[in-house]
């Protein structure tokens, strides 16, 4: 990546920062940078390229700096879905963008083959690998999406009155009011989607 692409990418990302993602645009990063916006095309394609980028550079955070191929697969698998969640908690838009751009960047390309060598070592079958991949990175952004948004905080799950009809939420009353602890529970959900490939190894080899 040139330095000048760097660049631009860096601005971007502290544009979203500082007003949401909805505020970057070829017009105001090229004012961020100090260039025209004609400028910025020969460094960025266009705006669905700045998107792939950024989403690339967030990406990239994901990557191990080290060789990691001895860990065991759920071990890389658990340490990936944990620095997604950073990346998220540190840029609260940023779920949405990885929800919404197709893994392109050779930064994104290589958090995704993290996961498919993962899924591989689990003795998960070829075939089914993509499918296993998509359900682990929809939960793992999914999660971080949802807390990110303020889905998860407290107030939002009791609903409305049980007088109203809804025996499910009556009979989990005392438990929907109690505490979060998101770290806890997204280890639980990772511990899950862990059986669940352990499950599909055996079930599809």
């Amino acid at each position: 990546m040139s330095g000048r692409r760097e660049e631009i990418l860096d601005a971007a990302l502290a544009i979203a920062d500082e007003r949401g993602l909805e505020a970057v645009s070829m017009r105001t990063l090229a004012e961020r940078v100090g260039v025209t916006p004609m400028a910025l095309y020969r460094h960025v394609e266009d705006k669905a390229a700045l998107l792939d980028g950024m989403a690339g550079r967030l990406l990239a955070a994901l990557v191990p700096a080290g060789d990691t191929a001895e860990q065991p697969w759920d071990v890389r698998l658990t340490a990936l879905a944990h620095a997604c969640r950073g990346v998220t908690q540190r840029h609260p838009w940023a779920a949405h963008l990885l929800f919404s751009r197709p893994a392109v960047t050779p930064d994104a390309v290589r958090a995704v083959d993290i996961i498919y060598t993962a899924l591989l070592d689990a003795g998960v079958p070829e075939p089914a690998v993509p499918r296993l991949e998509r359900l682990v990175s929809t939960f793992v952004i999914g999660f971080a999406a949802s807390e990110a948004s303020g889905r998860f905080a407290p107030g939002h799950r009791g609903g409305p009155s049980p007088e109203v009809g809804l025996p499910g939420h009556r009979r989990l009353g005392p438990w929907l009011e109690l505490p979060l602890d998101l770290t806890a529970e997204f280890d639980a959900d990772l511990a899950d989607i862990r059986r669940l490939i352990e499950a599909a190894a055996r079930r599809e080899s």
